[in-house]
């Protein structure tokens, strides 16, 4: 899909207690991919909800029927983001038979299943025939095994080939996966970040390891971004709470602003986009909010927009074309006329 073909309804979020100013936009591309349709459990916190803030929300909610609304914006301030939740890990098998197993130490950092990696392999094919490949300028990602593998599956190059004078983004075996290891060749950067993991504490399959473990299995993933070399987030007792985790979310789009690629693949985890899109689609139709709130399955992919509408990004268009070169006169017809 053309990057300047977007026909897409605008999600507003404005909190008068976190300082967000970003707006997002929700379009219903091609490019999305499901590996099924089938309902996933989710746990849910009563308390956390992101009221609707303004008037003109609640009527547009209201007057949906009568007056669609669609909004227009400056290409250069928007953003194509493609969400990707993980493709199946050993710890979703154990979990779905027995929830207590997400807090046992045997899931640490779990792995994907060879299920999982099928799903890889299905939406990587995907990701080629639709054209994604060739127009994604960065992959974002988790630091967890099981997001890293997917991500790298999915957008990373070819089979890795001894002699070529890049890093590999992922060494063979990793994960005890079977795998061969992935080129970097021909691929976008990718960078780790701590922003988008899933909720922290309590379940073990939610720790990392430590980043020097880390690169030798991922050598062409950039950690810099990471503070700590072990997992300080983590804690055994606690688990964070959803709406910190939505807090958090909302903190790592604001954080996407400041990075100058304007079409970006964020691999992440389930949790993580269910709190963090549940601030959106107020404004909108309540089947358009239903659709972006959807839980997401394994290794399945959405893309949307987000709109910088309050200055906080610096780009400047690189399409537009001032005009008037050379100049000559130029007044519109309808001057003429108020001028009778």
């Amino acid at each position: 899909m053309s990057r300047t073909n977007y026909n897409s309804f605008l999600i507003s979020y404005n909190s008068s207690t976190t300082a967000i100013p970003l707006s997002f936009s929700f379009q219903i591309p091609k490019t999305n991919f499901s590996i099924n349709n089938t309902n996933t459990k989710q746990r849910r916190s009563s308390s956390f909800a992101f009221p609707i803030l303004s008037a003109s929300s609640l009527s547009l909610v209201a007057d949906m029927d009568a007056a669609p609304s669609v909004g227009l914006y400056p290409l250069h301030r928007c953003k194509t983001i493609h969400l990707v939740r993980h493709a199946q890990g050993f710890h979703n098998v154990a979990g779905e038979k027995d929830h207590s197993a997400y807090m046992s130490p045997d899931l640490f950092d779990a792995q994907l299943t060879p299920l999982g990696w099928d799903q890889v392999d299905n939406l990587r094919k995907h990701v080629h025939s639709s054209g994604l490949s060739r127009s994604i300028e960065l992959v974002v990602v988790s630091p967890l095994l099981r997001t890293m593998q997917t991500a790298v599956g999915v957008f990373g190059g070819e089979g890795y080939v001894d002699g070529i004078d890049v890093p590999p983004l992922m060494a063979e075996n990793t994960g005890d996966s079977n795998r061969s290891a992935i080129s970097s060749l021909n691929s976008p950067p990718f960078v780790a970040m701590e922003l988008c993991r899933e909720h922290l504490g309590v379940h073990w399959c939610d720790k990392r390891r430590s980043v020097t473990e880390y690169k030798p299995l991922f050598p062409a993933i950039d950690f810099s971004l990471i503070e700590n070399d072990a997992d300080t987030l983590w804690e055994l007792e606690v688990r964070e709470a959803n709406e910190h985790l939505a807090e958090r979310g909302l903190k790592f789009l604001n954080w996407l602003w400041t990075r100058e690629e304007t079409e970006i693949a964020v691999v992440t985890h389930s949790g993580f986009l269910i709190h963090t899109l549940a601030a959106f689609g107020n404004d909108c139709h309540p089947s358009v909010k239903a659709e972006i709130c959807r839980p997401f399955s394994n290794c399945e992919l959405r893309s949307v927009v987000i709109v910088d509408k309050s200055m906080i990004g610096s780009s400047s268009s690189k399409t537009d074309y001032p005009g008037k070169i050379p100049r000559g006169p130029d007044a519109p017809s309808d001057d003429a006329d108020e001028k009778k």
